[in-house]
Order: structure tokens, then sequence, then C-alpha cells
């Protein structure tokens, strides 16, 4: 079987995960064409694996640029006008009020002819979307326009702000089936979508591979570790202001960031003003292997988000035998049991997160508990080989479902 996937930009430094479960297909019998709309930036190639996908990756938005390539793959698509223009009808159907939408929407069913003539010059039987917004909206004109079967993984949080824009109704009545990464995803999507359509959601979960990551010798210093885009959504100036807190009772305490965005430049300034430059390491993007080694040397994994689907990093602290402290938010206690694996804490609310990292920071063996228990449940529910299989039985049992 011959499976697109597409996603707005890959392979992406913060969507790791993705790359995995297409080499878990991979290994399980699958022939993965990886597509992107965007054409992914150089600091996201951190390592030999993303360049080698990257090399490799169909890039829409570069191809459609062409005007010969569009021409000529428009032309192929009318060939099959009742197609063409149902793709066309659902275009314009699913487009979101205003000039400036209908006008993306009709760039989006543009692309959708150029993704399209290349699925049927390499023989895809199913295309599959990664992130439930503009990408899928091009994979959900390319199904119709080509007629081969699509589906999708939805994740949150970004997608439930404004599933009415991106009208996540039509794209689940429409796919084949929705692969939801948490039951509060689902959840999400049984609120959005009619009941009649509530059986093809399915629980898939974004994984790890726990074999890449161990613990190693912590370090002298009390080492917390954030990874992760450095966005408002994280939660970065609550973190400062426990971290400032720590300090007075652990003065040596080392906050490490992995990661980069747009608010990098304004938290290197909060961290000035808040006096905390000793204590604060702002590390930039680092590849797979960097990250595993900077957490087989953590002592906690911290990660104060204000909104997350269930986030990948967690997983990959857990694997490494750390224990995490997080917001109770979204799908992530469905990853993390409270007590037993890490803390969650209330999002947005200092004294909670101080006084878990102060408290792990104090009891070592509190934290090889929690290390190991939190290792146990990542093998046991969150492996991306046993997650992957589950995903390829949707696609080997959808394939043989007619509308």
């Amino acid at each position: 079987m011959k499976v697109a996937y597409l996603t707005g930009e890959y392979p992406r430094a913060t969507d790791t995960f993705i790359l995995r479960e297409v080499q878990a297909l991979r290994k399980q019998g699958l022939e993965i064409l990886t597509c992107s709309v965007r054409t992914t930036s150089v600091e996201h190639h951190v390592g030999p694996e993303q360049k080698a996908e990257a090399a490799a990756t169909f890039n829409v938005l570069a191809a459609a640029r062409r005007p010969l390539r569009l021409l000529l793959s428009h032309t192929k698509a009318m060939r099959e006008p009742r197609r063409y223009l149902r793709a066309l009808r659902l275009a314009l159907r699913t487009s979101p009020p205003g000039l400036r939408n209908h006008v993306y929407q009709m760039f989006y069913f543009l692309e959708a002819a150029v993704l399209a003539e290349h699925l049927r010059k390499h023989d895809v039987d199913h295309l599959h979307n990664h992130i439930a917004s503009s990408s899928c909206t091009l994979a959900m004109i390319s199904s119709a326009m080509s007629g081969i079967p699509y589906s999708f993984t939805l994740h949150g949080p970004g997608i439930f702000f404004e599933p009415v824009h991106w009208r996540l109704d039509a794209k689940i009545e429409t796919a084949k089936f929705v692969s939801c990464i948490s039951y509060f995803c689902r959840a999400q999507a049984m609120l959005f979508s009619a009941s009649p359509h509530w059986g093809k959601l399915h629980i898939i979960h974004c994984g790890v591979e726990p074999e890449r990551y161990s613990p190693g010798p912590r370090s002298d210093r009390p080492t917390l570790l954030f990874v992760g885009r450095l966005a408002a959504v994280k939660g970065l100036p609550v973190l400062f202001e426990a971290l400032s807190l720590i300090i007075k009772d652990h003065p040596s305490a080392l906050l490490r960031l992995i990661g980069d965005g747009p608010e990098r430049g304004k938290l290197e300034s909060l961290a000035k003003e808040m006096g905390l430059n000793d204590h604060i390491e702002f590390c930039g993007y680092r590849s797979q292997s960097e990250v595993a080694e900077a957490l087989s040397k953590t002592d906690v994994f911290v990660l104060p988000s204000f909104a997350e689907g269930v986030p990948v990093v967690l997983m990959e602290a857990m694997a490494s035998e750390v224990p995490v402290v997080t917001s109770r938010i979204a799908g992530v206690p469905e990853l993390v049991d409270d007590g037993v694996s890490g803390i969650l804490v209330p999002p947005g609310a200092v004294a909670p997160l101080t006084d878990a990292l102060d408290s792990l920071l104090k009891n070592a063996s509190l934290r090889e508990d929690m290390g190991r228990a939190g290792q146990e449940k990542v093998k046991r529910e969150f492996s991306t080989a046993s997650e992957a299989e589950k995903l390829k039985r949707l696609f080997e049992h959808y394939s043989s479902v007619k509308n």
C-alpha cells in the first residue's frame, strides 16, 4: 500500500514525532511518500534524518509557483470534469467568510491540482494529513479532485480555537477516518461533528521510540529542562517567576531551554531584567540525539503550557526516566499520572509550579520513583512502533470501505 503524508512543513525540528511515525510505517511495509505545503528552512534540518527527509519531500507550493506546472496540473484534472467541479464546489462551500479567506481558499484549490497530479503520478492509494488546519483543507480538496481517499491526524490545541473557520465538521465528514491523539481530542472532534461520523474517530497516540532514551549521570547542579517553541502559549514567563523563587533554596539551579521561536528575544530580555542570566541557558534548536543527551542529565522536565495536545516532549522525558512537572490541561492527564510519573499543576499558577519543582529538587528518591513509573507508562502506551501498527491497520481497513 502506498500512502502519501502531507503537512504544512515537513520535516520540522518541532515535529519529529511525524518523522518517527513515517519511519515506523515504512518498517512495517508501507510505502510512504512525504509531501509538504511549504519548504522548511534549514534551521529545522537539525540532523541527518531531517536532511534526508527534506531532500526526498515533494513541496507543493514550490511546484505550484511554476506557471506551466500549475496549468498542466489543472488541465489534467479537468479531464475528469465531475471530480474537478465537485472539488471546486467543495472549496467554495467550505471557505470561511470574508474576501481574504475566499482568496486563500482559491489558492488551496489551485495547489490541490498540483498535489493531485503528483499523487496520481506516483500511484498513491491513500493521502494522510497531519494538523487539521490549512494543509488539511488542501488534502480535502485534493482528495475530491483526484478521487484518492484521505484521512488526517487531529492534534489541537490550535484547531479547537477556530473549528468553524477551518471547517472541522466538513473535514471529519469527508475523511475516511480521523486519527485523534487523545480521548480529549476525540471528544472535541465529536463536539464539532455530526454523530453519524463519530465511528470514524479513532485514538492513535503520538509516540516515541523508548529505546532512544535512557537515564545518565545527573549534573552536580540542579537542572530543569524545557523543550519546545519559545512562544507565548508555553507559559515561560510563569516558569521564570517560579525559578526566581526556587533559587532561594536552590541557589545553583539551572533552567535549560531547548528550542526557538517568536518570543526568544522577549524572553532573553525578561531573564536579564529578572536577574536570571546565570540560571537560564538558551540553547536554540537541537537534534534528537542532543535532546536525548540533555534529558539524560536532567533532574526535572518542566512544561508550563497554557494549551497543548499531548506533548511528545513529555513522552521523551518520561522515557528518559525524568519526572515531569506540567499543566493539567487537555489530554496531558492521559499521559502523566499525577503524583505517580510527575506532578500536574494549574496552568498559569506560579505558587503550585514553584512548590512542585521545589519538592522534586529536594527529593532524589521521589524523582527516581516517578522517573521509573513514567518510563513504564510510555513503553506500555506511547510507543511509536505500536501506535504506527494501529494506524497501519486503519489504512488497510478503510481502503476496503466504500463511502
